[in-house]
C-alpha cells in the first residue's frame, strides 16, 4: 500500500490508533493561527496521550528567534488557551517542549528549504521521526503556491518508505478559476491522497455527529426525504463583527467567507445518500454527488434567491463601513440568506435555506430539519391551536446537541395539544463539551485519514456554485448598504425571502 493511502474507518478501534512518529511543520508559526489553534491543540492531544512521544513541531517562519524564544511564545499561548495550563502540568509542558523547534527563513528562498531539509533529516536521526512529514500551511492563501513549489524544489514531497502530506488552510482560492489553478499547483507536487484541504468546521464533533444521528439509526432513513421534510433551514449567527480582520474580510465577504465551504458542507452532510463506508473517498463521493445535484443559481435568479447585508450601527457596536481597514463605501456583505434546491429523487421539491451573518442577535450554528404538517386534522381545532410542525434541530454551536418538536397532550380532561421538546445534549449525555476541532483534524492527517477534510472535486464544485454569485454582484454593487442594524437578524429581504413560500425563519 502507498504509504499516504490508507482506508478508515471513523468507528471503533481505528479512530484510536496512535499516529506514527512524524515531525510537523508549521510554515507562518508566527502568526495567530498558529498561536490560538494549533500549538494548544497540540498541546491538548499530548496531555491526553494521543501523540507519539517523539512528535516534533518545526516552526517556520521569517523572523528572527531560536529555539527557546519560540518554545516561550507557544508556552505562553498555551498558558492562555490550550484545556491544560503548562502552569498545571509543567512536567507535562517540558516534555512537549523538547519537540518543538523554530527555522527562520523567507518564504521565497531556496536556501531556507534546503537549510530545513536537513534540519528535518537530522531530526529523523535525533528523536527517531522516521522521515515522516506534515506540512501545515497556516500562512496568508498568496503564499499557499509559492511554499508548495519550494517544498517540491527541495524533494521536501517525494515520499519514499516514509509519508509526506502537506495540509492547506481556508480559503482555497477566491473563486472558481483560482482554485483549479491553486489545484493545479499544488497537484504539480504532491498526489491528491497527500492533499489535505482543511474546513474546521468539519473537525467539530457535532458535525460528525451528523453522520452517527443519520446513519446509525434506523427510524430516521424512511422521513429523511421529500416525503416527509417540508423544508431545512440552516443558520450559522455571530454577534462578533470584524474585528481586527478588516482588511481580509473586504477582500473575503459572508459569501466567500462562509457559505461556500462550511454552510454548502453543512448541506452535503445533511443530505447525502449512505456511503457504502466510512473510507475517506466513499465519504467524499457521495458529498461530492450531492454538491453537483444543487441547482445552479445565476443571472435574474441571483436576486430572487440570494439576499446580502451588511451591518450598520447598533447599541453600542459601529458600523461595518467605520470598522479599522473598511472602506467607507464598501460593498462587501456581512451577511447573506439564499435559497437552494437540489435535484435529486430524494430532495426535489425541498427547499434549504441557508444564512450566515455578522453582528445578529446570538452565537449559534443549527440545523433545523422541518416536517410537513399532518395530512389531516384528526383534532378539533381548538385542541391544535398553536401546535408547529415537527422539527429536528441539530445544533453545532454553542449548547451542542439534538433536539426533537412534537405535539403531545396537556395534563386534564380536554383535549389539548402543546408542542414539546426532547432533547440531548453532549455535555450532559458525556459529561464533557466537545473537544477542539483542530484536535480532531490534526490526528486525522497524521493517521492519513481524509474523510474530514476536502476533496479537489467538492472544492471545485463549490465554488462553481458560487462564483456566478459573486460575479452578479461584482456588477451590481449592492445600492442600499448598510441594511441592517448590528444586534438584528439581518435585513428585512431576508424574512420576505421565505414569507414568499409561506414560511419563516426560526430563532436557534
Amino acid at each position: 500500500m502507498i504509504p499516504n493511502q490508507v482506508t478508515p474507518l471513523r468507528v471503533g478501534m481505528s479512530a484510536q490508533r496512535m499516529p506514527p512518529p512524524n515531525t510537523l511543520v508549521i510554515f507562518g508559526a508566527t502568526g495567530d493561527l498558529t498561536h490560538r489553534k494549533l500549538v494548544p491543540a497540540l498541546f491538548d492531544l499530548w496531555c491526553d496521550g494521543k501523540l507519539p512521544v517523539t512528535f516534533t513541531v518545526m516552526g517556520f517562519a521569517r523572523r528572527e528567534k531560536s529555539d527557546d524564544v519560540f518554545r516561550g511564545e507557544m508556552r505562553a499561548d498555551a498558558q492562555e488557551y490550550a484545556r491544560n495550563k503548562p502552569d498545571a502540568v509543567s512536567e507535562r509542558w517540558d516534555k512537549f517542549a523538547q519537540g518543538l523547534y523554530y527555522h527562520q527563513s523567507e518564504f521565497q528562498n531556496a536556501e531556507g528549504y534546503a537549510r530545513l531539509a536537513q534540519r528535518l533529516c537530522d531530526l529523523d536521526t535525533e528523536r527517531g521521526t522516521q522521515g515522516n512529514r506534515l506540512y501545515y500551511l497556516a500562512t496568508a492563501p498568496e503564499y499557499y503556491a509559492l511554499i508548495v513549489e519550494q517544498l517540491g524544489a527541495a524533494k521536501l514531497a517525494q515520499p519514499g518508505g516514509a509519508w509526506e502530506r502537506v495540509i492547506v488552510e481556508k480559503p482555497f482560492g477566491s473563486d472558481l478559476a483560482s482554485a483549479q489553478e491553486l489545484n493545479r499547483q499544488v497537484l504539480a507536487v504532491f498526489r491528491e491522497e497527500q492533499i489535505y484541504r482543511i474546513d474546521h468546521y468539519l473537525g467539530k464533533e457535532t458535525v460528525q455527529n451528523i453522520f452517527a444521528f443519520r446513519f446509525a439509526n434506523t427510524f430516521l432513513e424512511p422521513l429523511w426525504n421529500r416525503n416527509y421534510v417540508d423544508h431545512v433551514q440552516i443558520t450559522h449567527g455571530e454577534t462578533i463583527g470584524v474585528e481586527d480582520r478588516g482588511g481580509y474580510y473586504e477582500t473575503a465577504g459572508a459569501l466567500r467567507d462562509m457559505v461556500q465551504s462550511h454552510l454548502l458542507q453543512l448541506v452535503a452532510l445533511t443530505a447525502m445518500e449512505p456511503p457504502v463506508s466510512f473510507d475517506a473517498n466513499a465519504v467524499h463521493d457521495e458529498k461530492s454527488k450531492l454538491m453537483r445535484a444543487i441547482s445552479p443559481v445565476a443571472g435574474k435568479q441571483i436576486d430572487d434567491q440570494i439576499v446580502r447585508g451588511q451591518y450598520d450601527a447598533g447599541t453600542a457596536m459601529v458600523a461595518y463601513r467605520d470598522e479599522p481597514r473598511v472602506a467607507k463605501d464598501s460593498h462587501t456583505e456581512t451577511f447573506v440568506a439564499l435559497k437552494l434546491g437540489i435535484d435529486n429523487w430524494r430532495w426535489a421539491g425541498v427547499p434549504f435555506y441557508l444564512r450566515t451573518g455578522k453582528r445578529l442577535p446570538k452565537r449559534a450554528t443549527e440545523i433545523r430539519i422541518q416536517f410537513k404538517p399532518v395530512p389531516h386534522p384528526l383534532f378539533a381545532q381548538e385542541a391544535v391551536s398553536g401546535i408547529e410542525p415537527n422539527v429536528i434541530s441539530i445544533r453545532i454551536q454553542p449548547d451542542e446537541g439534538i433536539n426533537l418538536r412534537f405535539a403531545a397532550k396537556q395534563p386534564g380532561q380536554a383535549i389539548k395539544l402543546s408542542n414539546v421538546k426532547m432533547d440531548f445534549y453532549y455535555k450532559t449525555a458525556f459529561g464533557a463539551v466537545p473537544g477542539e476541532a483542530y484536535e480532531t483534524l490534526l490526528l486525522d492527517a497524521m493517521r492519513g485519514d481524509s474523510t474530514l477534510f476536502n476533496r479537489k472535486d467538492e472544492v471545485e464544485v463549490a465554488w462553481s456554485l458560487i462564483t456566478p454569485i459573486l460575479d452578479r454582484w461584482a456588477n451590481l454593487p449592492s445600492p442600499d448598504f448598510p441594511n441592517y442594524a448590528a444586534g438584528t437578524w439581518g435585513p428585512e429581504a431576508a424574512n420576505l425571502l421565505l414569507a414568499r413560500d409561506g414560511r419563516a425563519w426560526r430563532a436557534p
